[in-house]
């Protein structure tokens, strides 16, 4: 069971539920951590409580296509994992390097190590839904998507469910030095989460999303990678358990697990440039690119 956010024919923001036949039934509440809310006060899981609203509903005649889909959540905070993935772990020590991939560094020690790398991504403001426009930084010349699963928590740190995200990264900023990791990874737009999310009681094994980016340019396919988060050298509980250790989060907040899908290194988006990001049992997120000296004064 999907649940996602859309405008209504009056124009209002309205949570629903689609079904795996692709049905839509609006929802009554107004987001997900509403409806989680009532389902604990019913003593029922999330899945049961909306699979009996369901059967007293009827769907909506339109289909996903027709709608203007929204963020699927209005995340407080999104946070991000770093080199959990061996390709990850390659790129980095690419651009720390200056391509001397037998060179070791300290993401070589990340990887390895006990702690992993949880970085602060984005807020409600710089974030972004299907459909809309992720801009690139003016003061970089080497900048990718990070297709990367989200995983949708509470406070308490309970995997609510599962979504997608695309951590839009500046590789030539990072790999100058890692001090400068917080302006490689937040400015406006630089952050999408979407189309929908999967409640975590639907999902068999977390650790068998299958993931593929595709990259436009001009209609024509640039970019194409596939991988699966078996490949994840970390546990989704391990990674929540780093983010949640002294540190207070909200309900809803997203956490990112980190990309396995890398562009080759002589690639950087452009403006006009699309992004499908496609997670298996979640659907596509897709979003245009756009330069911000293209649309700011």
């Amino acid at each position: 069971m999907r649940i996602i956010r859309y405008i209504n024919e009056h124009s209002k923001a309205t949570l629903a539920a689609v079904t795996n036949e692709g049905e839509i039934y609006p929802l009554p509440q107004d987001g997900l951590i509403e409806l989680i809310q009532q389902a604990n006060e019913q003593n029922v899981s999330p899945l049961s409580f909306v699979e009996n609203f369901l059967s007293k509903s009827m769907p909506i005649q339109n289909s996903l296509e027709d709608l203007s889909l929204l963020v699927p959540i209005v995340a407080e905070e999104v946070w991000a994992s770093g080199v959990t993935y061996e390709r990850s772990l390659d790129a980095r020590n690419y651009e720390a390097t200056a391509g001397k991939l037998d060179a070791t560094t300290f993401y070589d020690k990340i990887y390895e190590a006990e702690r992993p790398e949880i970085f602060f991504k984005s807020t409600a403001a710089r974030t972004v839904g299907p459909g809309q426009e992720v801009y690139l930084r003016n003061d970089s010349n080497w900048q990718i998507p990070e297709p990367e699963l989200g995983l949708v928590i509470n406070r308490e740190g309970d995997i609510l469910g599962y979504t997608i995200g695309n951590d839009m990264s500046c590789r030539d900023i990072e790999g100058e030095n890692p001090l400068y990791l917080p302006q490689a990874k937040i400015w406006k737009n630089s952050c999408s989460i979407g189309p929908a999310i999967l409640l975590a009681e639907s999902v068999e094994d977390p650790y068998d999303f299958d993931i593929t980016c595709r990259i436009y340019r001009n209609d024509e396919l640039k970019v194409e990678g596939k991988a699966n988060t078996n490949q994840l050298k970390r546990k989704y509980h391990e990674l929540v358990s780093f983010l949640t250790r002294d540190n207070e989060i909200f309900d809803g907040t997203v956490l990112l697990t980190g990309t396995c899908i890398i562009p080759e290194n002589d690639f950087t988006l452009l403006d006009g440039d699309q992004i499908e990001i496609e997670i298996s049992g979640i659907g596509i997120l897709k979003n245009s690119v756009k330069l911000p000296n293209n649309i700011l004064v």
